[in-house]
């Protein structure tokens, strides 16, 4: 198929790229920077700012489908930075798939959409919406998956993916903070790292993605729905750090603080970065001290029904690949 992947430079964008040229199917990438090494491999690049109609317009010539990975994440920023990347962007390319007869959208959300700040035990796709947000990716994201699945109809069949706390080689984003702050000796347990979690190896994220391609057209049974997506295998919070940790050839995690806390500490730091203008990531922010506070693991059956899905890597395999990624970055040159 002739795919559009959105931020198909990134980590996930990129392995959703890298899933689709492995089965021969045709790739434009539109993402903000400059990514020669995707030109390289044959991948169609369109620079520029989804938000932007003629960018969008562009993006979508000759496809059939959009995969739509990109986003701003993270806890720190501007608000109306995360509402222009995750909202309108998203605005903009629903309005460009139609116009452009595009059939197919898949949407990769988050499964922040709908927490609360509380544990979640096997969570599934009947949750509500949160109705309060701690920062304001998830507020987004919520917004930007009403859009999408509003969409939904015989001209445009659209699906969203939630797939839960991505990792594997090449993450940007949880691998590095931890190994940082354990190098710097700042990583802390919120509570006694007991709660359970479970997370998505970033080849099952990108899998699931062209499950959901595949598998989407007008009246199936996955149009206009939302799917969590995850390895189903939660582990306690600890386990999984320690795993990552390991891979990073350092020792376990020690130190701990309450949850109570965490949470006041993450209050304060945000009042300091709002106060100071900063749109970096805080070391803290509410919304991460409940994140590592609470459980929150969540039922796939309806993706393996609907979409085809199952997870391929176990955590054991994803550990020892991210272990031989981190290796091969620190060798030294011959």
């Amino acid at each position: 198929m002739k795919a559009l992947v959105t931020g198909g430079g990134g980590f996930l964008g990129g392995a959703v790229v890298d899933a689709l040229l492995a089965r021969g199917d045709t790739v434009t990438s539109v993402a903000r920077g400059d990514y020669p090494d995707l030109r390289a491999r044959g991948v169609r690049t369109v620079r520029g700012d989804l938000a932007d109609p003629a960018v969008a317009r562009e993006a979508v010539t000759g496809v059939d489908v959009v995969l739509h990975v990109a986003a701003k994440a993270g806890i720190g920023g501007r608000t109306a930075d995360f509402r222009r990347s995750n909202v309108e962007a998203t605005r903009v390319l629903l309005d460009a798939c139609r116009e452009a007869g595009v059939g197919r959208l898949v949407f990769t959300s988050t499964p922040s959409v709908v927490h609360t700040g509380g544990d979640l035990h096997g969570g599934d796709e009947s949750l509500p919406y949160a109705t309060h947000f701690d920062s304001a990716y998830p507020e987004t994201k919520a917004e930007a998956e009403r859009l999408v699945l509003a969409a939904d109809g015989p001209d445009l069949a659209t699906v969203a993916l939630r797939p839960h706390l991505v990792w594997g080689p090449g993450d940007t984003q949880l691998v590095p903070r931890i190994l940082d702050r354990a190098r710097r000796g700042q990583l802390r347990l919120v509570g006694d790292g007991s709660s359970v979690v479970d997370t998505t190896y970033v080849a099952d994220a990108a899998a699931a993605h062209l499950d959901a391609a595949d598998r989407l057209a007008p009246g199936a049974a996955c149009a206009g729905r939302a799917y969590f997506i995850t390895s189903g295998d939660p582990r306690p919070i600890r386990e999984l750090i320690d795993g990552i940790l390991g891979a990073g050839g350092l020792p376990p995690v020690t130190a701990t603080v309450p949850r109570p806390v965490a949470v006041a500490a993450g209050a304060a730091v945000e009042a300091v970065w709002s106060l100071l203008g900063r749109t970096d990531d805080p070391p803290m922010t509410r919304f991460l001290a409940r994140q590592l506070a609470t459980a929150h693991w969540f039922d796939i059956g309806a993706a393996r029904r609907d979409l085809g899905y199952a997870p391929r890597v176990t955590l054991e395999e994803g550990f020892a690949r991210l272990a031989r990624s981190l290796s091969a970055a620190t060798r030294p040159a011959t």
